[in-house]
């Protein structure tokens, strides 16, 4: 009987720390401005990428790449807000019509890496 309590008192206490563990701070995409697959008038002169958890900045970026001239990129200077959270881009030149791709690259908290993309286009 004691040996069960114990067994049953492991199970209880692994399924506490993985539910409380890191692994469950990974950060995904939950915001982008421009929005996916958005068709934008006046281009834009900042970007914003928001994320459901905090980013590491030392591996938190996102490039702007114009799929139609090549993959060429487009110079932006990126910082990650005071909370965490989101990715803030500065576009360094006014955007010409046509279609873009924000490349993003992010590190959880946690060290759990993430990538993904959202196409816009301006025009």
């Amino acid at each position: 009987m004691k040996r069960a309590m114990f067994g049953l008192a492991g199970l209880i206490g692994s399924a506490a720390l993985l539910a409380t563990s890191p692994a469950w701070a990974h950060a995904s995409l939950v915001n982008s401005n421009p929005a996916a697959n958005a068709k934008v008038t006046a281009a834009p002169k900042t970007i914003t990428l928001t994320f459901s958890g905090k980013v590491a900045p030392a591996f938190s970026k996102f490039e702007l790449v114009m799929p139609e001239h090549g993959g060429m990129k487009v110079p932006v200077k990126t910082t990650v807000s005071k909370d965490g959270k989101s990715i803030i881009g500065t576009v360094s030149t006014p955007l010409a019509a046509g279609a873009y791709k924000i490349a993003w690259t992010i590190a959880s908290v946690d060290g759990h890496k993430m990538n993904g993309e959202v196409p816009f286009t301006v025009g």
